[in-house]
C-alpha cells in the first residue's frame, strides 16, 4: 500500500520522507481544506526531498467554482510546478451546481501533462459520485482523493468501497480524511492500493499570544472574503 502524506509545510514534508512515506501532497492551510503553497515552499521541498511531490492547485478557500482570473492563476501555478519538476498536480473544478466542470478540468489536465493528475476532494461535493467517477475516467484522470462524502474516510468507507469496485484499474480511489493508526488497516484489508493522511500533531508556539490573528468569520465555506471596492473607496476618500 502506498502512503501519501498531506504536508502543509517544509517540516511536514521532511518528516514524511524520513518516516517512509511514498509521496506527499504539498499544500498550506489545512484549516480550510488546503490551498496552493507558495512558490518558495514548492521549490524548497522539491530541492530537498527525493520522494514524489504532488502539489495542490487551489487558489483560495471556499467553493470550487472559479472566476476567469482565478482559473488563469491556477494554470500559471501548474506551469510553475512543471518547471520545478513536480511529480503531479492535485486539482479540479466544479460548476455552481457542484457537478464536475468538464471543460475547465480538462484544460487543467492538458496544462499538467505529462504530470499525473489527482482530482481533489471537490469530489466530495458532487451529487452523484458514481457518475462523477465515470466522468473522471473519461477525462483520463489517474486518481481521486475522497473521504467517501463523509467527514472522515472511515465514515465514508461504504461508498469508497463501491467506487473502488466500480473503477477497478481505471481510476485509483485514494481514501483521505481522518485516517490514522487505529483505522488504516481497514483500508488495506478492503483492497485500497493507496491512502492519504496528514498525521498532524499540534505544537504550541514558543510565544504566548495576546491578540489572535484568526478570524472565525472567514471559515464559512459558503462565503468568499474579498476586499470590497466601495468600502475601499469610501475609506480612502476620507483621507485623500
Amino acid at each position: 500500500m502506498k502512503v501519501e502524506i498531506c504536508a502543509n509545510s517544509y517540516e511536514s514534508a521532511i518528516n514524511a520522507e524520513k518516516a517512509g512515506a511514498d509521496r506527499i501532497e504539498l499544500c498550506t492551510e489545512l484549516a480550510v481544506g488546503g490551498i496552493t503553497p507558495s512558490y518558495g515552499l514548492i521549490k524548497k521541498v522539491i530541492e530537498d526531498i527525493s520522494i514524489p511531490v504532488n502539489v495542490l492547485i487551489r487558489p483560495r478557500s471556499g467553493d470550487f467554482s472559479y472566476s476567469d482570473a482565478e482559473f488563469d492563476i491556477m494554470k500559471r501555478d501548474i506551469l510553475f510546478c512543471k518547471e520545478q519538476g513536480c511529480n503531479g498536480i492535485v486539482s479540479g473544478v466544479l460548476k455552481i451546481d457542484n457537478t464536475i466542470d468538464v471543460l475547465r478540468t480538462k484544460e487543467l489536465i492538458e496544462f499538467s501533462t505529462p504530470l499525473s493528475f489527482t482530482f481533489h476532494r471537490a469530489f466530495d461535493w458532487v451529487d452523484n459520485p458514481q457518475k462523477a467517477a465515470e466522468t473522471l475516467v473519461e477525462l483520463g484522470i489517474q486518481r481521486v482523493l475522497t473521504s467517501g462524502q463523509e467527514i472522515s474516510a472511515v465514515s465514508g468507507i461504504r461508498l469508497l468501497k463501491k467506487l473502488h469496485q466500480q473503477s477497478g484499474d481505471r481510476l485509483i480511489i485514494l481514501p483521505g480524511g481522518g485516517i490514522n493508526k487505529e483505522n488504516i488497516l481497514k483500508f488495506k484489508s478492503a483492497g485500497f492500493k493507496e491512502v492519504h493522511f496528514s498525521a498532524t500533531k499540534l505544537n504550541r508556539t514558543l510565544n504566548a499570544t495576546k491578540i489572535s490573528m484568526h478570524s472565525d468569520r472567514f471559515f464559512d465555506e459558503t462565503q468568499i472574503a474579498i476586499s470590497d471596492f466601495d468600502k475601499i473607496k469610501k475609506i480612502i476618500n476620507l483621507v485623500k
